[in-house]
């Protein structure tokens, strides 16, 4: 059998995939505090990742982060490259801010393991590194070249890193993305675009009591955007609009010369985007003397269902009852990087742990799944073509 230095500690265990030893795995990427914002944090845990691929077969490859975010780290199997294979998508960043795992340590109660991040994503991410280092302890290679891709600035929209997923992605023949199972497991088959919106309404100041006629209320026409761009959700279609951000004003004695608002825009399909994103960025003024100005732009594609992504996923599903659970796909308004691949490689999501709680004060993955979704990354690898 060909070893490898790296995981010889592992290989004493029988079984590669002891849930002991793949949470002790998980616990110490989960200890490492990874806020997008806090890159020198980022960049500790990429360092870690590395180290872990140091004897494996692979070459890596860090790419310096920049505009405050964090490196990205690329681990290319050393076999297979010359031709489109599986590219895992994994990000290591988390909401939580510095020090939040004073109040959310790693802790074990049950099928419940804690910590920031622990389901979203870094339980995923773990197991898919994990998986890759079991195939590569079998001595056979995969059918296909493997990259995991490690990015540092999804949980923002992915600003510094989504050239480079779109990159490898149209290289690849299948994109794994291990965002974490929704729902008791079900993997992701869909997600919808998502757009961000600034409203910016310039209005005309004045003393609010004794010359409200010179004034032109910057907030007061805020309030008409407001009312038009609610009146565009449609539940029906899958479309919501949200305002979720809104700021004006400087006393309550002026009349509000400036206004500001954020928008949030999901969208189920490309032709519901090409109409949200031209209604919002047409957004005009209904009062004399007051100018409103949109920018924006869909940040995310909507991830749609097609079929080399039906056929993916009707090959996952196999695997997963030859394993012996069963994988029911779902479809979810959230948006991830895979987004950005579904469009054009064929493309599965929510292949991470199974859990509760993204982004919260209770975070947390169900052990239980941590065995049966690593075996799942590690069938595709095997056996996907």
């Amino acid at each position: 059998m060909m070893r490898f230095k790296g995981i010889d500690a592992l290989m004493t265990n029988a079984n590669w995939f002891d849930t002991q030893t793949i949470l002790d795995g998980i616990r110490r990427w989960v200890e490492i505090e990874t806020p997008t914002e806090a890159p020198e944090q980022v960049n500790k845990l990429v360092s870690l990742v590395a180290d872990q691929h140091r004897d494996l077969p692979v070459t890596l490859e860090r790419v310096a982060g920049v505009d405050g975010c964090g490196d990205h780290l690329l681990a290319r199997s050393t076999w297979g490259q010359e031709q489109p294979g599986i590219l895992v998508l994994s990000h290591l960043d988390t909401v939580h801010p510095q020090g939040f795992i004073e109040r959310l340590p790693f802790k074990v109660e049950g099928d419940s393991a804690f910590g920031p991040g622990i389901y979203d994503m870094k339980g995923g991410a773990y197991i898919a590194h994990h998986a890759f280092a079991a195939l590569c302890a079998d001595g056979k290679r995969s059918p296909l070249g493997i990259t995991h891709m490690f990015t540092s600035d999804e949980e923002i929209g992915s600003p510094t890193s989504r050239a480079l997923i779109e990159k490898e992605g149209r290289k690849a023949k299948y994109v794994l993305v291990t965002e974490p199972a929704r729902d008791g497991g079900k993997i992701v088959t869909g997600r919808k675009g998502v757009g961000r919106f600034e409203v910016f309404i310039k209005g005309v100041p004045a003393h609010a009591g004794s010359r409200p006629e010179d004034g032109r209320s910057a907030i007061r026409e805020l309030a008409n955007i407001i009312h038009a761009l609610e009146g565009m959700n449609d539940l029906k279609r899958g479309v919501t609009v949200n305002v979720g951000v809104v700021r004006g004003g400087t006393r309550p004695n002026v009349t509000p010369e400036e206004a500001y608002a954020e928008i949030d825009l999901r969208v189920p399909s490309f032709t519901d985007a090409d109409e949200f994103v031209g209604k919002i960025l047409g957004l005009t003024s209904k009062t004399d003397g007051v100018t409103v100005t949109v920018t924006g732009e869909l940040n995310r594609p909507p991830y749609e269902k097609g079929n080399a992504g039906a056929s993916l996923y009707e090959h996952a599903r196999t695997l997963a009852t030859e394993i012996g659970f069963e994988l029911i796909d779902t479809y979810t308004g959230g948006g991830s990087d895979g987004n950005f691949t579904a469009p054009h490689t064929a493309t599965l999501d929510g292949l991470g742990v199974d859990g509760k709680g993204a982004h919260t004060h209770y975070e947390q993955l169900y052990v239980s799944s941590l065995e049966p979704r690593a075996r799942l990354l590690y069938r595709l690898y095997q056996t996907l073509r």
